[in-house]
């Protein structure tokens, strides 16, 4: 078993889901919320997770978590936990299920409106050290929540908004990648793809943070070597590990900052119908981006050519699209149900996310609206 002592306590290995009762004594934690989605009880890994609980009985289940969390699934989840009288949180499923467990305990720890809290309204530093005790159990290899400081959600005023602070960074994460073996070929592609993009647009970040871009192309290694193989034979218990690891490195490494391919990808999840996954959007969108930004990274295209085993005059961008193609993913927007219509909006929403300070290149509203239409 790895125990790794990096931004937070991580519990690292096949058999890691044993050690929660360990974890919740050592946290004090009596009374959880247990926040997933139903599919995650329909496939048994909830079941799994009680059957190690020191105390089943006293947990309280929360599985109305959407595909992408929205404000009124926080405030439903919220409004059991008080009502319950939990003590705290236990988030188990993708990034999803553990960015609602985020953003729950941040709104029943501070006071409304809970809009103020936002990365983008100068939440970071309004968020007090009070959160209730969190553990992460992801059942995917994509966002790395687990390690990450920060919760994606969809507000009532149809913004889908970033809440950041290191107190959100879970207090364990418990990383069991014996939770992903069988997951369906589609999810494992777009989860893995979600990993890669974050490990990419980390290291083309233009902030200065060395050790960040180590773990990154560390995680992109791992990722490169090891999606088509975990797509292909979602029992291979390595793969399953590397991509395990390498989605939690991705996160770690957020520090950097992203770019525009998330700031492309964060208003297109805030869209109701059809309801678009993440991992998904930024595996269609990354080679538009990588093409935007190829005359201003020096010489970092060469350095990711060199972990991804590429040759040294592959073209970056369409290698992205051939990996894409042989993961069976859509070739573009369109393909996904976007429509040309909804591109002016959504470039203004680009510009605004905060996503869009930290590309290396940058981009105003007409630049977004033509990286729009690129990627259709």
């Amino acid at each position: 078993m790895a125990l790794i002592n990096y931004l937070t306590k991580i519990q690292f290995d096949f058999g890691a889901l044993a050690l929660l009762p360990d974890e919740m004594s050592a946290l004090g934690m009596a009374h959880p919320l247990v926040v997933t989605d139903k599919g995650i009880g329909d496939s048994g890994l909830l079941q799994r997770l009680l059957d190690v609980m020191p105390d089943a009985a006293q947990a309280t289940v929360f599985d109305g978590t959407p595909e992408n969390p929205t404000e009124a699934s926080v405030r439903l989840a919220a409004e059991i936990y008080r009502e319950t009288g939990r003590d705290s949180v236990i988030a188990l499923g993708g990034g999803s299920s553990m960015d609602l467990g985020k953003a729950t305990a941040l709104m029943v720890s501070h006071p409304e409106p809970f809009t103020q809290y936002a990365m983008i309204e100068g939440g970071v530093a309004r968020i007090e050290p009070v959160l209730p005790p969190l553990i992460a159990i992801p059942t995917t290899a994509g966002t790395g929540s687990e390690v990450g400081r920060g919760a994606v959600v969809t507000l009532g005023d149809g913004r889908k908004l970033s809440f950041v602070s290191p107190q959100m960074i879970p207090r364990v994460a418990i990383c069991d990648p014996e939770l992903t073996l069988g997951l369906p070929a589609r999810l494992t592609a777009a989860t893995g793809m979600d990993a890669m993009t974050h490990c990419i647009e980390n290291f083309l970040s233009p902030a200065i943070n060395p050790p960040a871009e180590a773990i990154a192309m560390d995680g992109l290694y791992r990722a490169t070597r090891a999606i088509e193989r975990a797509v292909a034979d979602g029992g291979h218990r390595q793969a399953r590990w590397e991509m395990m690891m390498a989605a939690m490195e991705g996160a770690m490494s957020f520090q950097k900052g992203l770019g525009a391919v998330h700031a492309m990808s964060h208003p297109l999840g805030a869209v109701q119908q059809p309801r678009l996954h993440h991992g998904t959007l930024n595996a269609v969108i990354l080679p538009t981006v990588l093409r935007f930004n190829a005359d201003y990274v020096g010489d970092k295209y060469a350095r990711l050519r060199k972990v991804m085993g590429l040759a040294k005059d592959a073209d970056l961008a369409g290698e992205i699209e051939a990996l894409n193609a042989r993961l069976d993913l859509p070739n573009g927007l369109r393909a996904m149900g976007v429509e040309e219509t909804w591109i002016p909006d959504l470039a203004i929403a680009a510009t605004k996310d905060h996503c869009t300070a930290t590309n290396p290149r940058q981009a105003n509203a007409a630049d977004y609206e033509d990286l729009f239409k690129q990627a259709m």
